[in-house]
């Protein structure tokens, strides 16, 4: 049973929220708080295992209230958040705290989109609550259909030829979900400006992705960009693809490009890492460096394996540097994985190959 805590200054969040978990099969709503000062009490009664929580509050804002939780006593906390002209900003700095996912909660016919964005709820609060927090610094979410599960095929089809000679040019394709965001930032941070050229997957909804690739771009040596069609992956860039859109490379002449491109979900996800990796192995080859870092769920782990068929060199985050270890756990059990390496160590295996 996983124990929800819901703090956020709507009533009718409060309710229709506190409605869907307890109608679902393993979650319990062990109280509801209009703002963190009323959370605080509660908490000293009974600790949840996950908190629902708000970004705009009165008495204490939801990024203050994170943040004083990620240093006190570290808990998965997922963010449900309106969004405003500031909301982006404040929601990266929400993930930046240490907030495991983000749930984009409209200004308009707010009951409705709960009600209809409940399995999305619950898919997020599950992984939050398989979190490792004791991986995320302290502080200083993709839908879930009933349709059937779509494969890289509804995107880009399999090349069975043999893979491309080796050249110099490289590219490192990075797919990752929950904790990626932090995960993401300490491996760039320790890149130098002569980093090849790098492609990144990371689950996140539309309305963050430029927003997340302008702060990693703040505070990298390397340029970061959230990615647009017909950018050119080169050294000391890194392209983020688009929340809501799939990202694949192409051969142009003698240069690696991007595609953003609209389709179905894939592995549940758009984007998808599935669909990257696969469109890295049919354009790159031995060419590539295929990095699957933590994440709920197996969405890239099949495409790591095309990867590793094409001659690319793969490696996976190992599960004791991992906040959530299912992605590369998934990759490792396909065969998909050349080397587990820790967290710490995957700038150095990128400069190395």
């Amino acid at each position: 049973m996983i124990n929800v805590l819901i703090v956020d200054d709507s009533a009718v969040v409060r309710q229709v929220l506190t409605e869907q978990l307890n109608q679902a099969i393993g979650f319990k709503v062990i109280g509801s708080a209009r703002d963190p000062i009323f959370a605080m009490k509660m908490m000293e009664k009974q600790w949840p295992d996950v908190i629902i929580l708000d970004i705009e509050m009165p008495r204490m804002d939801g990024i203050t209230f994170l943040k004083k939780i990620m240093s006190e006593r570290p808990t998965p906390v997922v963010i449900c958040s309106t969004l405003t002209g500031n909301g982006a900003e404040a929601t990266m700095q929400a993930m930046a705290a240490g907030a495991m996912d983000i749930i984009t909660k409209p200004k308009a016919r707010l009951k409705g989109f709960l009600v209809e964005s409940s399995s999305q709820m619950l898919q997020a609060i599950k992984a939050a609550s398989q979190a490792n927090l004791s991986r995320l610094k302290k502080a200083s979410a993709p839908p879930m259909p009933i349709k059937p599960k779509l494969s890289a095929d509804a995107i880009i089809p399999e090349r069975r030829s043999k893979a491309m000679d080796k050249t110099t040019d490289k590219v490192v394709a990075i797919g990752t979900s929950t904790g990626g965001t932090q995960a993401l930032e300490r491996v760039l941070t320790h890149l130098p400006r002569t980093a090849p050229g790098i492609i990144v997957v990371q689950h996140m909804p539309e309305q963050f992705t430029a927003a997340f690739a302008s702060r990693l771009d703040a505070v990298c040596q390397v340029s970061v960009k959230e990615a647009e069609s017909n950018d050119r992956v080169m050294p000391g860039k890194v392209l983020i693809a688009n929340g809501g859109k799939h990202m694949l490379l192409r051969l142009s002449g003698a240069q690696y490009r991007v595609e953003i491109k609209d389709g179905p979900l894939v592995s549940r996800h758009r984007p998808s890492v599935d669909v990257l990796f696969r469109s890295v192995a049919n354009a790159a080859g031995r060419n590539a460096l295929g990095i699957i870092m933590t994440g709920m769920g197996d969405d890239g782990a099949k495409g790591l394996k095309e990867m590793h068929n094409a001659g690319a060199y793969t490696i996976a985050q190992d599960e004791k540097s991992c906040v959530v270890y299912g992605m590369p756990k998934e990759a490792v059990k396909l065969g998909a994985v050349d080397r587990e390496v820790s967290l710490d160590d995957i700038p150095k295996v990128i400069m190395s190959r």
